[in-house]
């Protein structure tokens, strides 16, 4: 008979890709996992894993088990949330955030937490979505607020908002206030960090045999982002929801240009697991707040 833990095993095993993962993840040994493993294919009858250089895959026929055993995971995590008091959520969240998710709505995501579950806290580290995706997978944080979705076993995401993209620039910069992309190349840009999703779309729109070689400003700070346009060292391209006062205020200004970048998703990522009821229940509250934080028109 296929119990729930050979199968909770297994589904650990190919999301982490090994034994020792897997291990760590359930607070138990390799040889218990390999057991656990060599007893669920016998109950099964064939082969689920197979070693691919140093990581370990789903077989066919596994990969045929992993979907079944993804939903009993969720359909049991589900009863379990159903049934216990939300009332005694307690413990510690490590959370990962995108820093355009800090300047918008995380304050009032974390006072809603605190609201609703003062007896749980919040890890709060702040990175690139690359490097958060790499951290989630590796077991080192709990939930990713991330530029996404995200795609691994075992993965879940939730769609938070979107933000529209654009250019900025310094009043003193005497950028036209309705560019082409041959007057905007002629300016130093200034976005995301290198080896995220917006940094290359920047580079891709500017790589033209047309054009000149564009000066192009990388930082991992949004702050950074928006103080150097104001300062005047370059064009920006950032999400129009990190620079609302500055707009306001005119120490910046909309550029308008046939030059379109497509805006941002942000969603929440974590591992599915029986033991992710806090993890789902902050999920639910960044959602809300997200949305409610959501910019309009």
């Amino acid at each position: 008979m296929v119990d729930f833990k050979g199968l909770e095993t297994f589904l650990w095993v190919v999301a982490l890709g090994s034994f020792k993962g897997a291990a760590q993840k359930l607070n138990t040994t390799q040889p218990a996992i390999s057991h656990r493993i060599a007893q669920l294919e016998n109950d099964i009858g064939f082969k689920l894993l197979t070693r691919e250089a140093r990581n370990i895959t789903p077989t066919a026929r596994g990969r045929q088990v992993l979907g079944y055993a993804e939903k009993i995971i969720g359909m049991r995590a589900e009863m379990m949330a159903a049934l216990r008091d939300v009332s005694a959520i307690r413990g510690i969240v490590r959370l990962g955030v995108a820093e355009t998710i800090v300047h918008t709505w995380l304050p009032d995501f974390i006072k809603e937490v605190n609201r609703l579950y003062p007896y749980l806290s919040l890890e709060i580290e702040v990175d690139i979505s690359p490097s958060l995706r790499t951290r989630l997978l590796a077991q080192e944080i709990d939930i990713a607020f991330l530029l996404g979705p995200l795609t691994a076993p075992l993965l879940r995401n939730r769609l938070l908002c979107h933000y529209e993209v654009g250019f900025v620039a310094s009043p003193a910069l005497k950028v036209p206030k309705s560019a082409n992309v041959h007057q905007l190349a002629s300016f130093p840009i200034i976005t995301f960090a290198r080896k995220t999703q917006p940094y290359e779309l920047v580079k891709s729109l500017f790589n033209r045999p047309d054009l000149p070689a564009i000066k192009l400003h990388a930082s991992a700070s949004m702050a950074t982002v928006v103080h150097l346009a104001v300062e005047g060292i370059g064009v920006a391209v950032i999400p129009y929801q990190l620079v609302k006062e500055e707009l306001k205020s005119r120490k910046l200004e909309l550029i308008h240009s046939d030059v379109r970048m497509p805006q941002l998703s942000f969603c929440a990522s974590w591992l599915e697991s029986p033991d992710t009821m806090a993890v789902e229940l902050v999920v639910d509250i960044a959602a809300r707040v997200a949305g409610d934080k959501a910019p309009s028109g």
